[in-house]
């Protein structure tokens, strides 16, 4: 597979991200045969564009989208994303790669309470050259999945008859439009 990097194909500029048309969610499986999916409503990423192109964002642990306030209490407590010590979670590319088909591979370091590690997600990558209002937007939209022991977020417990109530493995779906910004 021919590759290239991301840099050669984002214009200089900067680019931010339309949370109207962007979503990130995350999808686990409970009791061992459910899958719980949730997201997140409030966050933000900036991708700068050019030589060493760089995509960063944050995401704010108490946007967590969980119409059940107890369920969405624990899962912001020291037992999960431990939100009044850890607010935020961030990410910080590494490299990002895209193959002539639009495949893309980004890798980067996440930190999610407190714990930084590194991560790699693959998908697609799009250029959009102008909206109905003229403004020129890139999509990336991108999976990965991640071991959530390995960010401190090791709360589980026994079902009555054998296995535990939450897997370890996490899916993350991240789907981003990005705006250029006027320089």
């Amino acid at each position: 597979m021919n590759t290239q990097t991301i840099d050669q194909q984002i214009p200089v500029g900067t680019w931010t991200v339309d949370p109207i048309h962007s979503s990130i969610h995350f999808a686990i499986t409970h009791n061992s045969v459910a899958t719980f999916r949730s997201g997140f409503a409030s966050y933000a990423a900036t991708l700068t564009g050019g030589d060493g192109a760089k995509l960063e964002g944050t995401v704010d642990v108490s946007s967590i989208e969980v119409d059940e306030p107890q369920l969405k209490g624990h899962l912001l407590s020291p037992d999960f994303f431990d939100a009044e010590k850890h607010p935020q979670l961030h990410f910080s590319s590494t490299a990002i790669d895209v193959a002539d088909d639009g495949s893309v591979r980004l890798s980067g370091e996440l930190e999610i309470r407190g714990n930084k590690r590194e991560v790699e997600a693959t998908g697609r990558f799009g250029q959009i050259s102008a909206d109905l209002g003229g403004s020129e937007r890139l999509a990336f939209s991108l999976e990965t999945a991640l071991d959530r022991r390995d960010f401190g977020l090791e709360f589980n417990a026994d079902l009555p008859n054998g296995g535990q109530v939450l897997e370890y493995e996490v899916g993350i779906a991240v789907d981003l439009e990005l705006v250029r910004q006027e320089s």
